[in-house]
């Protein structure tokens, strides 16, 4: 099972404390992975404006927080302030529209941050890196048109993905070319999925349009995702209450079952609504979690109420319970997760962002919510023994 591959922004200040590692531990290997690998960039967006390309994150030879250049090579931060200080320059030239370039890309858990027009602003605290955090309205990065993917590369090979956790803006896809020398890829919208896929926030009844930012002069700059417009007051809070109220309601007299391991269906947790309160029990009755009846925020950043920790119980069940609540099944099947996507998104209450996201990738995955993995819907790709990976920038169209 994937880690929650994003590390949670909470307003101007955010840190990357240390971004979480996508993939089993270095050293699990059957063949040696080069400690450095070439990122092929192509610019396909059309734009005539300049490129920057970012390769943010932790060293994971020494746990070092720090950038690495366009050959690879490791620079640390040096330390921050209080106010946050100025970070190094550690913006690479991009690609021209219509052209490609080749970074290497080190042994880290980070982000791959570009940026189009604008240089991105990073400052550094004492704690570290503070991230761009563009629900905040007073963030230097508010009106700069940019994202990022997420990487780990270690010992045992690369995981590559495509986001949308936190926003959805300038769209773009990954991929790797394998040890055996084909390539994989994901993250890829259909034809005309950028804007389809604005045009359906708008179109959605509920302030779903309201998670959309502008620059001033009315360029579209991303949506933020449903948490960041509850945090924000751009979407309700109460937006979900319909549902998780009917999900409560069943369960009183219901039982939810969860099996949270694919590959182990014998462990079986069973969800029952007592006193406000879902009690799960495992096969001997025994009370094993409890979570209180989640709110919005909860549910659509998979934290606070449905904490799931690194653990064996709680952390699988909360992650089921978040997918269910996402992708409003928890009606429609009492056996989760349902890993069909024949069932996703179809109750009118739902995350009609994540809704949106999915409907216009070419292949259907995505990471709309952090624990989108679950079932394999995510837009990642991995291999063991990777020759080249790849970021390709797209429309924005």
């Amino acid at each position: 099972m994937l880690a929650k591959v994003t590390t949670r922004l909470v307003g101007a200040a955010a840190l990357i404390g240390a971004l979480l590692t996508l993939g089993p531990p270095a050293g699990t290997a059957e063949a040696a992975v080069p400690d450095t690998i070439p990122l092929t960039i192509t610019n396909n967006s059309g734009r005539g404006d300049a490129l920057y390309v970012y390769n943010l994150g932790t060293q994971l030879s020494t746990g070092r927080q720090g950038w690495a250049d366009a050959n690879g090579t490791f620079h640390a931060w040096p330390a921050g302030g209080n106010p946050p200080t100025p970070a190094p320059d550690a913006a690479i030239t991009g690609p021209a529209a219509g052209r490609s370039a080749t970074i290497r890309i080190p042994k880290f858990s980070g982000r791959i941050y570009f940026s189009y027009g604008q240089k991105i602003v990073f400052k550094l605290t004492t704690g570290g890196l503070v991230q761009p955090a563009v629900q905040n309205p007073t963030d230097p990065n508010r009106n700069i048109l940019f994202n990022w993917s997420e990487y780990t590369l270690n010992d045992a090979g690369i995981w590559l993905n495509s986001t949308q956790v936190d926003m959805f803006s300038a769209p773009y896809s990954v991929g790797v070319q394998r040890g055996d020398g084909s390539t994989i890829s994901a993250g890829k919208l259909k034809s005309g999925g950028y804007s389809g896929f604005f045009n359906t926030l708008r179109a959605q009844s509920g302030g779903w349009g309201n998670l959309i930012q502008t620059r001033p002069d009315g360029t579209v700059l991303r949506a933020l995702s449903p948490l960041y417009g509850v945090e924000t007051g751009a979407l309700s809070g109460n937006v979900l209450d319909d549902y998780i109220n009917r999900v409560w309601q069943k369960y009183a007299t219901t039982t939810l079952t969860v099996t949270p391991f694919a590959d182990q269906p014998a462990i079986k947790y069973y969800g029952r609504v007592s006193g406000g309160v879902m009690n799960f029990t495992n096969s001997s009755g025994a009370v094993v979690t409890s979570f209180q009846k989640p709110d919005a925020g909860s549910i659509f950043g998979c934290h606070r109420l449905l904490d799931a920790p690194n653990d064996a119980v709680r952390g699988p069940i909360s992650r089921t319970l978040c997918a269910g609540f996402n992708r409003s099944t928890l009606l429609v099947n009492p056996n989760q997760p349902d890993t069909s996507s024949a069932n996703f998104y179809r109750d009118a209450v739902t995350n009609h962002y994540a809704r949106a996201v999915h409907a216009q990738m070419a292949d259907g995955k995505a990471y709309a919510f952090a624990f989108d993995d679950v079932g394999a819907h995510e837009s990642l790709v991995h291999d063991g023994s990777p020759r080249q990976a790849y970021l390709t920038l797209d429309p924005l169209s």
